[in-house]
């Protein structure tokens, strides 16, 4: 709020520069803030699918958060005015494989009652497979 306030002031001086500059930081922050929570979203879509393959079955608690994670980053990621998304394929790709490390870690805390290490269950699953099904239902939402 503190940067509307600031801009405001540059229009009102004429530093039409300063202005365009804080514009530019101000839109790189609301960017940020979506990357953010897509990536929130990312770990729970994750982990539930490593919970899926890990355990090989499901259930409806799982496929709800599921859903509703796709829902979110489909929601989040789309850019309504300009149109287009946030991030696009390959940058989702990208933070799927910098959010998976993360979602292990809370998996092996809830898969099996929390027996396992990350090691462990790294080892039950394809995480090739898991980070593709965490794209394909991205793409088919």
């Amino acid at each position: 709020m503190e940067e509307l306030y600031e801009l405001r002031s540059y229009i009102e001086q004429g530093r039409y520069t300063d202005a365009l500059v804080l514009l530019g930081e101000m839109e790189e922050m609301s960017r940020d803030d979506k990357i953010n929570k897509i990536g929130s979203f990312l770990e729970i879509l994750l982990l539930h699918l490593i919970k899926r393959h890990a355990e090989k079955r499901t259930t409806r608690s799982w496929d709800i958060s599921i859903r509703n994670a796709v829902d979110e980053i489909t929601f989040v990621n789309m850019r309504r005015k300009a149109g287009g998304y946030y991030l696009q394929i390959d940058e989702l790709r990208r933070a799927i494989d910098e959010r998976f490390q993360k979602a292990l870690r809370v998996a092996s805390l809830e898969c099996f009652g929390g027996v396992y290490d990350t090691d462990q269950i790294a080892e039950l699953i394809d995480e090739e497979q898991v980070k593709l099904e965490a794209l394909r239902l991205l793409q088919a939402a």
